[in-house]
């Protein structure tokens, strides 16, 4: 048995400043620490990662990538978790990614769905078997449907959303929708993290393959059973990863209307298609299209806001964008802010023509 004593975060404020998103307001830079201490602490562990590995229809997601690029920076090994119905394909993929020690793999149909409540044993239990100190995934519904199960088993704090690695033990993340940042260190014996992809450049291949093994066998709890699917199928560039993104606002006015504009805008740009909160509460747009801070953080090449007032919720899920053009009739909305291009005008005039002269 053991006790330890729990010190309060003390939190320090810096003045920065927001010139780097173009916003008048102050921003304040909050350090916390929590520190635990053990009666009984165990000697220093050499650095060793797991990666959780997420892959659909035998394709790799891109946010795997990014997530590994931070996983490297950790230092020390890293060892992917693989885990399908039948993965081989997707785990030769991965051992020849650049920083990847080794892979382990699971086949088990359970395992295809990605299932939280079987995955959470699993990465548990390679976690105690072969005493990994840090757990990574991407900030995807998948990784954020998993990981904090993991860290209530393995009873540890998760840190959730990285954007900065400074060391094994302090991270950089963002909290009160982007407007402060939070070095956080943590001393858990193991580090469980989820990393925001658009702020890591993904992982490249090399020519070698590390070695591929069996995961050490989990419990598979049978609480949940996947029953089935309903997805939308699009030619159109997956919003996570688009090069280029358009989004329509609630100025739109109507689901009509946003079909019509911001679709065929798209269609011209070749661009993923977003929306503002406002836009999918109002029915214009899906939930799944919704950027900000509580739908999709995208960091496109361009990004364009059609009708977008820029609530700082909606502007956490794109100001990592390359390009930022916006058209909005108010002069004074607070899109203007942050864009590199603006145009006030009427978007039921100007979308129109734009996307006219696009198609030529």
């Amino acid at each position: 048995m053991f006790s330890f004593s729990l010190r309060y975060p003390t939190l320090q404020f810096v003045k920065t400043s927001r010139s780097a998103v173009g916003l008048k307001t102050t921003n304040y830079k909050i350090c916390s620490s929590i520190s635990r201490r053990y009666a009984a602490t165990s000697a220093i562990q050499e650095i060793s990662t797991l990666l959780l590995v997420e892959h659909k229809d035998n394709a790799l997601a891109v946010s795997t990538l990014n997530a590994l690029t931070a996983a490297k920076k950790l230092g020390g090994s890293v060892t992917a978790l693989i885990a399908g119905e039948n993965p081989d394909s997707i785990a030769k993929t991965v051992s020849k990614l650049d920083g990847v020690s080794k892979v382990l793999v699971a086949k088990d149909k359970v395992y295809e769905h990605g299932l939280p409540e079987v995955y959470a044993p699993l990465l548990t239990t390679a976690q105690k078997k072969l005493n990994f100190t840090h757990l990574v995934a991407s900030h995807s519904a998948f990784g954020k449907n998993i990981l904090p199960r993991v860290a209530a088993l393995l009873d540890v704090a998760q840190i959730s959303d990285v954007i900065d690695i400074e060391s094994p033990e302090i991270f950089v993340r963002p909290i009160y929708a982007g407007n402060a940042i939070a070095k956080v260190k943590s001393i858990d014996p193991v580090k469980v993290l989820t990393i925001r992809s658009t702020t890591f450049p993904p992982a490249t291949t090399v020519d070698a393959e590390v070695s591929r093994e069996s995961a050490p066998d989990a419990e598979k709890p049978t609480l949940a059973e996947w029953v089935g699917e309903e997805i939308q199928k699009s030619d159109r560039p997956e919003l996570g990863s688009a090069k280029k993104v358009v989004s329509g606002g609630r100025a739109l006015k109507s689901r009509e209307n946003f079909d019509k504009l911001v679709y065929s805008l798209a269609d011209a740009l070749d661009a993923g298609v977003g929306g503002s909160r406002a836009a999918v509460d109002s029915g214009y747009c899906d939930n799944a299209l919704q950027v900000g801070q509580t739908g999709k953080v995208v960091a496109p090449e361009f990004y364009l806001a059609v009708g977008i007032s820029g609530a700082i919720q909606h502007v956490a899920g794109m100001k990592d964008s390359k390009v930022i053009a916006s058209i909005n009739n108010d002069p004074d909305a607070p899109i203007f802010q942050i864009s590199d291009f603006g145009l006030v005008a009427d978007l039921f005039t100007a979308v129109p023509e734009l996307t006219e002269k696009l198609k030529k």
